[in-house]
């Protein structure tokens, strides 16, 4: 688990400092380097087809993305965390209905229902991740049903309940504390989806719009010239590949832990 985390602290730190220690805004144009190779004076990574640093776009976009990303999984998280609550605590019917509505919502090509959403309203950022985290909440909200119901059980909830502690009070200050490790690991689970999603969208011109740059847009650029600068995408899409295995074996290697 320590490389993982280790990579995905220093993505984050150089996301986050390093445009600021760049001499080249990530928008700006230097028209005496236009398709610069790598290592060229000023720099370090080349510069795209209308002369925009390299590096400073990657470590702008791979904010962007982290940026999105963390904003829709949480989206995510309070959708489902109150929704599996809620299923979890009443039970009966309302439990049934309201988990066959997840199942019905699972078969749904929630890549198209973003697209939609995209198309119809906009393409705002804000848009982008509360799209995002309307559609990926489900498993989220399975997995706290699941919890819901075996703490309900214990001792401590049924002497709560007894001592005449409304519902409300008992979920949010016994029952969520107690799924918040849990949580917590599949909400690690749910970013590298989201970055995901986020990037398709980019890659089809349907998420960040420019000036703005994310990691999908980048390796986007980088595929269309990938035949005379292959650097272009090999850069972005090595960080992106990076975020994504970083992520998904920190939430996994988290979630093993709280489930043993």
């Amino acid at each position: 688990m320590r490389l993982p985390l280790l990579v995905l602290v220093l993505i984050v730190v150089a996301a986050s400092i390093g445009p600021l220690l760049i001499p080249w805004p990530y928008d700006a144009i230097d028209w005496n380097a236009v398709r610069a190779p790598l290592f060229s004076p000023g720099h370090l990574l080349g510069t795209d087809s209308i002369g925009r640093d390299l590096l400073a776009r990657t470590l702008v976009g791979t904010r962007v993305t982290l940026a999105v990303a963390i904003a829709a999984a949480l989206v995510s998280l309070v959708i489902g965390v109150g929704w599996g609550a809620v299923a979890g605590w009443v039970g009966g019917r309302l439990d049934e209905l309201m988990m066959r509505i997840v199942d019905g919502l699972y078969a749904l090509p929630f890549m198209f229902v973003v697209i939609l959403l995209m198309v119809v309203f906009g393409r705002s950022i804000v848009l982008v991740f509360v799209g995002i985290g309307a559609v990926e909440w489900l498993t989220m909200a399975r997995v706290v049903r699941g919890q819901v119901i075996v703490l309900k059980e214990r001792p401590f909830i049924l002497a709560a309940e007894a001592a005449g502690a409304p519902a409300r009070a008992i979920i949010l200050r016994h029952l969520l504390p107690n799924i918040a490790g849990i949580a917590l690991a599949y909400l690690l689970l749910t970013v590298p989806q989201v970055v995901m999603v986020e990037s398709f969208l980019s890659f089809l011109g349907l998420g960040v719009q420019e000036p703005l740059t994310s990691l999908g847009i980048l390796v986007k650029d980088g595929a269309d010239d990938m035949d005379i600068a292959p650097h272009l995408l090999f850069f972005p899409g090595g960080v992106l590949v990076a975020i994504l295995i970083s992520l998904t074996l920190v939430g996994e290697r988290l979630r093993d832990r709280l489930a043993a």
